[in-house]
């Protein structure tokens, strides 16, 4: 299954519009609060040169980009911990992705409603992450409570369980997201089992006009400073340019990007960004019909990496023949790279590298 980011926020700061520039999609953009009610779901593909550079040297049939899954959730207001606007089924959402991408807007226009009357960066994002917080405390308690009735038992592990879980639970009750205390195995296996809201990885996206893409307003200067305090990253664009961008033909997008004085759609950074923010690289595997770019967490084994191609390729892993774009790229052919001995055999215990290109050794 494909990693997946939900887009976040107050209503009306953009979220749909973004989704539907990044993926195509087809989610209700309307100038009112909740016009978004079921999550909208659609797939993006992550920009990377390195897939177009391989397969002009290894031609094949169909190429693929590495891919993650957006999810459109609808907007959180003041509140909706305690079931404001439909909130516990908006949070219930957040619980299902992997990352949130946390959009704010970063722009004045009396004719875009704002759910607080004024734009505030660093106040509306606050509600959002407080509201995620005051869920996540609903959890610690009632998972600290079951921690406690184990923890009498005296065993050991159940006790180092139940410190885990007061730890995490005295950060989220500080106003600390979970995440910021995520530092051992022990307290990774409490988030783990509770599902927290704010351990999840987050990547803020300020949504300017276009005044704002050349120049970083008042508004933007705040969130980046809000942003930062989380070791966080922001991206900034804006969400009518990209949405104008998606509709262009591909050939008519480059003037237009230079004429914003862009040299990239914001989107192509958004999504490397997210990249980033969940912690992945990337591999590669190439035949004549198919060069796939596959995303995998850092610090992953060969034989994981060959289970997110096929089952078999984990479960009979033999070994892996590795080389580098950089290493075809100077010698031109695979017979050259190889007869430069360049391929490499690597097995079970082989950390992938961002960019390895991998072919699998594998038994039934």
């Amino acid at each position: 299954m494909p990693l997946t980011a939900g887009i976040i926020g107050l209503p009306n700061v953009g979220k749909s519009t973004i989704f539907n520039a990044l993926c195509s999609g087809k989610a209700a953009a309307e100038n009112y609060p909740f016009c978004t009610i079921e999550p909208n779901h659609g797939m993006v593909s992550i920009p990377d040169a390195r897939l177009a550079r391989l397969s002009k040297l290894l031609p094949a049939h169909r190429i693929v980009p590495a891919f993650l899954e957006l999810v459109d959730i609808a907007g959180l207001v003041r509140n909706a911990s305690k079931g404001e606007g439909l909130g516990n089924q908006f949070l219930a959402h957040i619980r299902d992705v992997d990352a949130v991408i946390h959009v704010v807007r970063c722009f004045d226009d009396p004719d875009v409603v704002h759910v607080e009357g004024s734009v505030d960066t660093v106040r509306d994002a606050s509600i959002v992450e407080t509201e995620l917080l005051l869920a996540d405390l609903d959890t610690t308690v009632k998972a600290l409570d079951r921690a406690g009735k184990a923890a009498k038992s005296g065993a050991r592990e159940d006790k180092e369980a139940q410190a885990a879980c007061r730890r995490v639970h005295d950060a989220v009750a500080a106003g600390t997201p979970a995440r910021a205390v995520a530092d051992s195995p022990e307290i990774a296996a409490a988030l783990a089992e509770m599902h927290l809201l704010t351990a999840k990885p987050v990547l803020f996206v300020a949504n300017v006009d276009e005044a704002g893409l050349s120049v970083d307003n008042a508004a933007v200067t705040a969130l980046c400073g809000h942003a930062a305090a989380q070791n966080a990253l922001v991206v900034k664009l804006c969400g009518k340019i990209e949405a104008e961008i998606a509709e262009l033909p591909p050939g008519d997008r480059a003037e237009f990007l230079q004429s914003l004085g862009l040299t990239e759609p914001g989107l192509e950074v958004l999504a490397r960004a997210m990249y980033e923010t969940l912690g992945l690289q990337t591999f590669f595997t190439c035949n004549e019909n198919e060069n796939h770019a596959w995303p995998i967490p850092r610090g992953i084994m060969a034989p994981k990496a060959g289970g997110k191609v096929h089952t078999d390729f984990e479960r009979g892993f033999i070994k892996a023949e590795v080389f580098r774009l950089e290493d075809l790229e100077a010698h031109g052919t695979p017979v050259a790279l190889r007869s430069a001995g360049k391929v490499r055999l690597e097995g079970h215990d082989y950390v992938v590298q961002d960019g390895d290109v991998m072919l699998f050794k594998f038994s039934v």
